[in-house]
């Protein structure tokens, strides 16, 4: 099975191939040339991600007149994160749009957004993610062939559980799905859960089941799966940022002339600005839908936030062994200016 798949990515990439060759005898009206790119995401058209994947095309095509034209492809039509990762290292896709945890695989300093409760609040980490700490990611990524534009959000990953949970000891022995992601494992270990690791597709059933009676995603994720409808809380503990990466293949994009380099980067700025707007909105919505259903909010509470985070303290060292002392002081740094 494994192998077919395989085979179909490998021939979707002979047809990208083609298109790109094909695509550059073509001339705009007025006999500039034409730069088709390729866009592509593992997720719905109805997420944040294809929102500020399709806001990004639609602004580069627009500032260049033309001369940048962009294929959009969501739902992983070109391959899984994985997939879609390494076909851009490869030079067969232009842009991806996605969560970093994948990208740990690639850029294993990327394993900073695992600290947990690293951010107070959304304000603080869109202005971290702005700064510094950008800039030394991108030459983490460069190093990997990989050139990153920034980062947009879907604000925190929240608990969500059928065990009312407000305090510390609430947590003890809480069977929680998280990804198969060892720092997130670790953490709610480190709470007092009981991480089971689960694939995003299998968790309805196994919260209808009562295989696992809690899990955490960003709200937007859990309201798109309907994970609300087998879950009686929603805790807002805001444990860990929900970034969104935007990403480009230098194999393709070093061949682009000097203007036209300079419009993708002015659009990555506005279309991730945008992205975050649009993220805030559709939080509220998206709780709206949760209050509605009967599903109880549980408030963000500062006490629980800052147990959590002591409890999690370990892993600010495992993670600095894993990719050094001097990102993570960096992050908490800037956190901390940002605070301020």
């Amino acid at each position: 099975m494994k192998k077919n798949i395989k085979v179909l990515l490998i021939g979707m990439m002979a047809i990208l191939m083609l298109f790109v060759s094909c695509s550059k005898d073509r001339e705009t009206e007025s006999g500039g040339k034409i730069y088709t790119v390729y866009l592509a995401c593992d997720s719905p058209e109805d997420t944040v991600t294809y929102i500020l994947l399709d806001k990004f095309a639609s602004l580069m095509e627009e500032k260049s007149n033309g001369r940048i034209v962009a294929r959009r492809y969501s739902n992983a039509k070109l391959g899984g994160d994985v997939e879609i990762t390494e076909a851009l290292q490869h030079g067969n896709i232009t842009f991806v749009v996605q969560n970093t945890a994948p990208q740990v695989n690639f850029v294993p300093e990327l394993g900073v957004f695992d600290l947990p409760m690293a951010f107070p609040n959304i304000e603080v980490a869109r202005k971290v993610l702005d700064g510094p700490l950008l800039d030394k990611l991108k030459e983490y990524h460069a190093k990997q062939n990989i050139r990153l534009y920034g980062y947009a959000d879907q604000g925190f990953r929240e608990m969500t559980s059928n065990k009312k949970i407000e305090k510390m000891s609430d947590l003890k022995g809480v069977k929680i799905r998280t990804m198969s992601n060892p720092n997130h494992i670790e953490f709610w270990k480190a709470v007092g859960a009981n991480p089971t690791p689960m694939n995003f597709g299998e968790l309805y059933i196994g919260l209808q089941q009562g295989v696992v009676v809690a899990q955490e995603n960003p709200i937007e994720a859990t309201v798109a799966a309907k994970l609300y409808e087998q879950q009686d809380y929603v805790i807002t503990t805001n444990h860990i940022i929900h970034a969104l990466s935007l990403i480009g293949s230098p194999a393709i994009l070093d061949k682009f002339p000097e203007d036209l380099q300079q419009i993708i980067d002015e659009s990555a700025k506005e279309a991730i600005e945008y992205a975050r707007k649009v993220a805030d909105e559709r939080v509220e919505g998206r709780l709206k839908i949760v209050r509605d259903s009967g599903t109880e909010i549980i408030e963000f509470n500062q006490q629980l936030y800052d147990d959590m985070k002591a409890a999690g303290q370990p892993l600010y060292d495992s993670i600095s062994k894993k990719i050094g002392k001097d990102l993570v002081d960096l992050l908490t740094e800037e956190v901390k200016k940002a605070s301020n």
